[in-house]
Order: C-alpha cells, then structure tokens, then sequence
C-alpha cells in the first residue's frame, strides 16, 4: 500500500469554514439550566456571536472554550495565545463597540474578518453568521483586533 503524507492547510481550512458557515443554523440555540429551568441561553439566535465564533476557534485548536459571551471569549483568546494586532488581516478576530439596546441591555459583538472590507458574524436580525462590511458601513466601531501566529503559517 502506498502511503501518502497528509499535511492540513490550517489557514486555508479555517477561512473556508468562516466563509462556508454564512446562512447556518447550527450556532442559534445551546441548551443549559439556569437556576432550574431549562433555557436556550442563545435565545434562538439572538445571542449567539461569541458561541459562533469561538466554536470555529475551538475546532481549530486556537481557543481553549467554547463560549456564550463575548468576555469570556476575550479572555480565553488572550490564554490561548491571541494578540491585539494594529492592522486587520483575514482570519482576525474582530470585537465591535458595545450597543445599548432600546431595552437599554448592552450589547457585544465579535465575529471574523475575511479581507476586502468585510466580515462575518451572527446577525442581529437573520440569527445566523452573515456577511457585512467590517464596520457596518462606518456604523459601528472595532474595539480590539486578534491575531493568532498559527495563521500566518497556512
């Protein structure tokens, strides 16, 4: 039997699954008891930027978690070994400025950059990963930008 050597193409295999992921349901709902009760603390979608982000990092081995907050996503990216980069590169981790909603609760966001001024990350309305401009036409801030080493090697 002829044996062949395998080698994955990390970067190229992660920015497919970003982009590939666009339109999913599989991030809207994640079941847990909160104080007995059982509750899709997703909310079917409504909050689920950080669990859709870091269940693509934790697939690829460059977060610890998977996620449901924001926060808690930030702080496993700085332990897993992600920087705050100046510049904005495709596969960076992108955390937008926080919203207060009209039920003044305050709003995160984090998603993916994937080059030519765009995004992805869980929409507000569709409740699924959508592409967008990186800053929602200038609408929204970036506060912070995470890179990884492990990208810049393919």
């Amino acid at each position: 039997m002829n044996k062949q050597s395998v080698n994955p193409i990390i970067f190229d295999s992660y920015m497919a699954m970003i982009k590939n992921s666009v339109g999913t349901k599989m991030f809207r709902s994640f079941f847990a008891y909160v104080d007995g009760q059982r509750v899709d603390v997703m909310n079917d979608g409504d909050l689920s930027c950080a669990y859709y982000t870091s269940c693509i990092l934790t697939i690829f081995n460059l977060l610890k978690h998977r996620h449901a907050t924001v926060a808690s996503t930030k702080n496993d990216l700085i332990d897993s070994g992600w920087k705050e980069a100046d510049e904005v590169l495709p596969g960076a981790v992108l955390v937008w400025e926080e919203k207060v909603t009209d039920d003044k609760s305050v709003h995160q966001h984090i998603g993916f950059y994937i080059g030519d001024n765009q995004a992805i990350s869980n929409g507000k309305t569709s409740r699924v990963p959508e592409i967008h401009h990186w800053t929602y036409d200038g609408q929204r801030k970036i506060t912070s930008i995470y890179y990884h080493h492990k990208l810049k090697n393919g």
